[in-house]
């Protein structure tokens, strides 16, 4: 009995053979993309993403594959876009950073895989996929102007809670921007401090979550939006958590094992509170689907 219905071993072959030419074409600047996101935390989770994408077809590879076909047209317009990024990056990366040339060959890559997809599998598998073919666009790098950005909506949004932290537990301070002066010293909430890469990581579990287990988009769209909210208070809460506790215990929590190691407690704790939001939003949907199923007329 075949685990993938009406999908013969031929396509798959295809599919693989695909891939491997895509990797081998984007050989030079791939090893590159490696080796940046070995070093750096904010793309770190860019080893992660193609794998998760497989996992979730995987999981549901009886509906994705219900009904299969070749789709030449849809897989030679999204190759065609694929090399003209992949063209355009290879003659313009010397006037581009790194970063930015990273971002373009890494969504050069992505795009053939997924008109390998289309091409091999067809336009209603591709269809039914469409989450997990969305996800690899995670697996692109942020270019170093949209990071910027990201990192300062993070630092922004933990600086603002951090103040209102220490306003409700009666902390005396005396702010600049992002430095908090607190008499014996002062905190800045730097570049390091925004939490970038786990809140990369509560991005995807919620994504995640969403997909699995809420059926609505705008209560798909809710959750991950709240999903935002939380990587800034749960990052709020571990700076002003640390500078309390380094105020009023020890000043060794600003720079000991808490401050280096203790990132997990305060992921937890992140995600501690998005499951309630979860379950909420999950009774909701079967509330409204009991109702429907009530009104609806019976027949004779």
């Amino acid at each position: 009995m075949s685990a993938i219905p009406q999908t013969n071993s031929t396509r798959w072959l295809l599919y693989s053979l695909w891939i491997v030419a895509s990797l081998v074409l984007f050989l030079r600047p791939l090893s590159g993309v490696i080796r940046f996101a070995a070093r750096n935390d904010d793309a770190s989770h860019i080893f992660l993403i193609p794998f998760i994408s497989a996992g979730v077809i995987y999981v549901e590879r009886r509906t994705i594959f219900r009904r299969i076909s070749y789709d030449f047209r849809g897989a030679a317009l999204l190759s065609l876009a694929a090399g003209a990024i992949g063209t355009a990056t290879w003659l313009l990366h010397a006037s581009w950073s790194l970063s930015q040339s990273f971002s373009a060959y890494v969504l050069a890559i992505v795009l053939f895989w997924i008109a390998g997809f289309v091409l091999f599998f067809g336009r209603t598998a591709a269809r039914a996929a469409r989450f997990p073919l969305l996800l690899l666009l995670l697996a692109v790098p942020l270019p170093d102007f949209l990071l910027a950005h990201v990192v300062y909506f993070l630092q922004r949004g933990s600086a603002e809670l951090v103040a209102v932290l220490f306003d409700f537990t009666g902390t005396p301070f005396l702010r600049q921007g992002f430095i908090f002066e607190l008499g014996r010293f002062s905190i800045e909430i730097a570049q390091e401090c925004s939490g970038i890469r786990s809140s990369m990581a509560v991005l995807i579990l919620a994504l995640l979550a969403a997909h699995f287990y809420l059926r609505s988009f705008w209560k798909q769209a809710v959750f991950v939006l709240c999903s935002l909210c939380i990587m800034i208070i749960k990052n709020g809460v571990r700076i002003a958590t640390l500078t309390i506790l380094s105020l009023h215990v020890n000043p060794s929590f600003l720079f000991g094992r808490l401050h280096r190691d203790g990132g997990v407690v305060f992921f937890l704790l992140g995600l501690a509170l998005l499951l309630p939001i979860l379950w909420i939003l999950g009774r909701t949907e079967a509330s409204e689907d009991k109702k429907v199923t009530i009104s609806a007329p019976k027949r004779i």
